[in-house]
């Protein structure tokens, strides 16, 4: 075997200590790579990256969104380089067995890093909804209670989010072969979450019309009532902010989605409060429009939320950059791979799932054949974005499609 990959089983040692990862790339310099594919002429060299970054602003076509020659020759160049760069990631997951990244006990602290900031998103969720309740009975504004129905939906949701990573703690390989991970279960609670979202704001906006017809509407705060909401909305929606600072200081998708539910949150809570405020001071219906505003915007967040998520459930392509890098990674596996005759991958919930076919000689050794293959499947399920690989060994690639039912 040529791969250091296909004579070790155990790649969660060699991610640990820097010394054995200094032994692999010591051992991956020894490797003959003459038969790989080579892009090494090809890497863009510092001071062109330099160039590229201090080029100047186009003023009127950058403001109108037009795109000139230049534009389309920039974006060509743009994509070559993430070309490359991707190659460059996949020719260190070849060498040397792991993706290069964070040591461990910086992945670790990372990770506890996040886990506070959700623990923080949390408890602030709790204790703000609570104040908008309050601030909701006090005022019996529609456009703060569509605010606060807004932040019980962000409550909701991260406590599914505890649940199913406390659930994921008790695995039970029988009832779920691959283990009870966070992917399609996201992407449903996420669906069922827009479709009741999408009921309570259907709800306030029928309630702003009956208000809006209805001759008996009133509103109006006392001055206590008044400094009451100002102040319990204000101090809402400055705490939200100072969430949105935080936790977009993250690269976590999870973290990064509470920083997205905050900033909607300051949106909510501005957009509630002038409308209350209007109203008292102007006219009735000011607040019935308002909480209308905040139904239809909520309603379309939550839309587009799933339209973002919908194509996990349904077994979406890669992009073909992506492919690109599979099939890169593939081919330089191993210098007895003949063909590559498939590169398949697709959506599962917020992971792929990968299916390559490869071309083996029709007289290698079952053990070697096998080597080769379980090491590919074994390199390709350390990306991240990947959840599950399939490695389909063949001795030709004139054959029918597998699967060929699926394509009919």
């Amino acid at each position: 075997m040529m791969e250091l990959v296909a004579h070790d089983g155990d790649h969660g040692g060699v991610c640990g200590g820097g010394g054995e990862e200094e032994l692999l790339l010591l051992e991956a310099n020894n490797v003959d790579r003459s038969w790989r594919l080579n892009f090494d002429e090809l890497r863009l060299s510092s001071e062109n990256n330099k160039e590229k970054e201090k080029s100047p602003s186009r003023g009127l076509h950058d403001c109108l969104g037009v795109l000139s020659q230049e534009d389309n020759i920039a974006v060509y160049y743009q994509q070559q380089v993430e070309m490359l760069e991707g190659f460059n990631e996949m020719d260190a997951l070849a060498d040397r067995g792991f993706v290069p990244g964070m040591s461990k006990e910086e992945r670790e602290k990372l990770a506890r890093s996040e886990t506070t900031a959700i623990r923080i998103s949390n408890i602030a969720n709790m204790v703000l909804f609570a104040a908008k309740v309050y601030a909701s009975v006090k005022s019996g504004s529609l456009a703060i209670i569509a605010s606060t129905l807004d932040s019980l939906l962000d409550l909701l949701s991260g406590f599914i989010l505890w649940f199913t990573a406390f659930s994921m703690q008790t695995p039970n390989p029988y009832q779920y072969p691959i283990g009870k991970k966070p992917l399609k279960n996201d992407t449903q609670g996420i669906l069922v979450f827009a479709s009741v979202m999408a009921t309570l704001g259907l709800q306030i906006i029928l309630e702003s019309m009956r208000t809006l017809i209805s001759d008996e509407s009133d509103f109006s705060l006392t001055k206590e009532q008044e400094r009451w909401v100002v102040g319990i909305m204000v101090f809402v929606t400055l705490v939200k902010l100072v969430l949105v600072l935080y936790c977009r200081s993250f690269t976590n998708e999870i973290v990064k989605a509470y920083a997205q539910d905050h900033f909607f949150d300051v949106i909510t809570n501005i957009i509630g409060l002038v409308a209350a405020l209007l109203a008292n001071y102007i006219t009735d219906w000011i607040d019935p429009v308002g909480a209308m505003i905040l139904a239809l915007y909520t309603i379309r967040t939550w839309s587009m939320t799933v339209l973002e998520n919908v194509n996990s459930l349904v077994g979406k392509a890669a992009a073909p950059e992506y492919l690109q890098k599979l099939t890169y990674l593939c081919w330089n596996h191993h210098k007895a791979i003949k063909h590559i005759d498939t590169v398949r991958a697709y959506t599962f919930g917020s992971h792929y799932f990968v299916e390559v076919d490869i071309v083996l000689p029709a007289d290698m050794p079952l053990q070697e054949a096998h080597d080769i293959g379980e090491s590919l499947q074994e390199k390709l399920e350390l990306l991240p974005e990947i959840e599950r690989a399939f490695v389909h060994l063949d001795y030709e690639y004139s054959h029918k499609p597998e699967h060929a039912q699926a394509y009919l």
